[in-house]
């Protein structure tokens, strides 16, 4: 293991290096839900008029071969799948409250639905609680000052009944993240591309997956797999607010993920 304040002027090949296992590990934590864009991409242009199955059942179909596939060979534990099927009822009950309230519709018709809601939405959701686990594990995370775990479920849990409350009561979205960040701004995730040992602060990650999601969200909306009110009469940009939500919803799924990872302390 080589500590990246060991690293002079000579290695830069080796943090080249590191950055590109960085990248083809994040991509590999990123399978399932790569697969899954993917899949709602390519059926967005090519899915044919008149088909037997609809996409949307396809796509749920589909979801279900691929986290099949995941325990099949190992690249997901079935106690991680335990937290990752937790995540999809909850995000699952919010895609129901949303869609009643008019945040955003689902506009094609399926057979695997409840309500309005489409059942491969779901795995929407299990996709960055797979994500979470995977890169977790992959990267061999630790961390210094993590917070007291009572108090991270404490704000995850208030964040997401903000996600229904705020329909009827005061926002409290930005105080939440402002709680997260006080919370979590002593924290430093410690990891390993490869062989350097890096380090970054816990909120920067949080933040940068947020980002993501959120370009993942837009791509998503593009392709046709759900849709905001504002894009009823052509596709637009996903409005740059939904990535405080994300946050805070990706605040909660690591939390979740929490429980079965449990943080360690970097030594």
């Amino acid at each position: 293991m080589v500590a990246a304040s060991e690293i002079g002027v000579a290695g830069w090949r080796l943090w080249l290096t590191e950055f590109w296992w960085f990248g083809v590990r994040q991509a590999w934590a990123c399978l399932f839900g790569g697969l899954m864009l993917a899949l709602i991409v390519a059926t967005h242009f090519f899915w044919p008029d008149g088909a037997v199955l609809h996409r949307y059942d396809f796509l749920f179909l589909a979801a279900l071969i691929v986290q099949a596939g995941l325990l099949a060979l190992g690249l997901e534990s079935w106690e991680e799948a335990r937290v990752i099927l937790l995540f999809h009822v909850v995000g699952t009950a919010m895609e129901l409250f949303k869609t009643y309230a008019g945040s955003w519709i689902y506009p094609e018709e399926a057979i695997f639905r409840i309500g309005g809601v489409p059942l491969f939405s779901g795995f929407m959701y299990s996709a960055v609680g797979s994500y979470l686990a995977r890169v977790w594990r992959l990267f061999d995370f630790r961390f210094t000052r993590y917070p007291p775990f009572l108090a991270t479920v404490a704000v995850s849990v208030l964040a997401y009944i903000n996600f229904f409350t705020h329909h009827y009561v005061v926002d409290l979205r930005y105080p939440l993240i402002a709680a997260t960040v006080l919370l979590y701004g002593p924290t430093w995730v410690h990891y390993t591309p490869r062989r350097m040992r890096l380090r970054m602060p816990l909120v920067l990650g949080f933040f940068l997956v947020a980002l993501f999601i959120w370009f993942a969200e837009n791509i998503g909306t593009f392709a046709g797999a759900w849709m905001y009110p504002n894009q009823k009469e052509g596709w637009a940009v996903v409005h740059f607010s939904k990535l405080g939500s994300w946050y805070l919803l990706m605040i909660l799924s690591f939390v979740m993920v929490s429980w079965v990872a449990r943080p360690e302390a970097e030594t």
